[in-house]
């Protein structure tokens, strides 16, 4: 797990993806810190070592096999109910396994202030989710896996943001070879604007 403290009011749950916590998650996790949130970044592959990108069909077994949505997500869900007691305002931030995984936790009354999810692509197969906070989705242009346009369709009536951002599947990740700075800049900006509405109660979507 990675801990960063800032004696903030406000903490960050990351979510990483099916490699672990790496490099790119944690300069994430350093982001949120200097801009003065406290982040923690729970382990949810059990690994001593985060997988590379050129093991991605490895990490996907692993965790689809070892793991599961539904052990993360409980996990998860146990993770916020005792970090929340240390804070005023508590929210998730997860990237594509967990994207998902914060949206299946936003089907939870009071358990998380916001969502945000970068590239959730299997949220498709949890539409029937109906959040219980504000939530922001931040899909990719292209996902080979995904109709994007047809999970958006599905998304509309539950009254979150969503944005799509040019590119692929991993475009807010500079060592991911789908990278787009652009929509990297575009992602962190959504973000962090609904960051701060959320937390003085200003319309978010």
């Amino acid at each position: 797990m990675l801990t960063i403290k800032n004696d903030s009011d406000t903490v960050i749950i990351v979510l990483h993806e099916i490699y672990g916590i790496n490099q790119y998650i944690k300069i994430t996790c350093d982001h949120f810190s200097m801009n003065g949130y406290d982040v923690v970044c729970p382990d949810l592959i059990n690994t001593s070592q985060p997988f590379s990108y050129n093991q991605e069909k490895v990490a996907y077994l692993h965790f689809m096999e070892n793991i599961g949505f539904e052990s993360a997500y409980q996990k998860v869900k146990k993770f916020i109910l005792q970090t929340r007691t240390q804070y005023k305002s508590v929210f998730l931030v997860g990237f594509s396994i967990g994207a998902t995984i914060a949206w299946l936790c936003s089907n939870e009354n009071n358990i998380c202030d916001g969502v945000i999810g970068y590239y959730g692509s299997r949220i498709r197969d949890y539409i029937g989710v109906t959040p219980k906070c504000p939530v922001l989705l931040l899909f990719s242009h292209e996902e080979k896996s995904l109709n994007v346009k047809e999970l958006i369709n599905s998304l509309q009536e539950k009254n979150i943001g969503i944005h799509v951002l040019s590119g692929k599947h991993g475009f807010s990740d500079p060592f991911n070879k789908n990278y787009c700075e652009q929509s990297c800049k575009d992602a962190e900006r959504l973000a962090y604007t609904f960051l701060e509405k959320v937390r003085k109660n200003i319309k978010w979507s």
